[in-house]
């Protein structure tokens, strides 16, 4: 059983397990992150915690307006959500 286990997991496609890919742009066109916070802060978001993705996103674990705990990618050239996910 535990063979059959360690081949599903070895042939299982890593990028079934990452995130989006957001941008392709250079650094340098990306918005200021801590400006970026204090944007979506100013929306009534709350953020738990916030990275740079390996796509190239930027992501938010936190809270919304109305307090439904949310993990978002967002793109970090034009600000827009690319892949959220929301729980009530």
């Amino acid at each position: 059983m535990r063979k059959i286990v360690l081949l599903g997991l070895a042939l299982a496609s890593p990028l079934a397990l990452a995130g989006p890919q957001c941008t392709e742009a250079d650094k340098a066109q990306w918005q200021d992150q801590t400006k970026f916070q204090e944007q979506l802060k100013a929306q009534g978001y709350e953020i738990k915690k916030f990275k740079v993705t390996s796509g190239n996103c930027y992501e938010i674990y936190g809270h919304d307006k109305d307090q439904r705990k949310v993990e978002i990618y967002f793109d970090p050239v034009s600000g827009k959500p690319v892949k959220e996910e929301i729980e009530d």
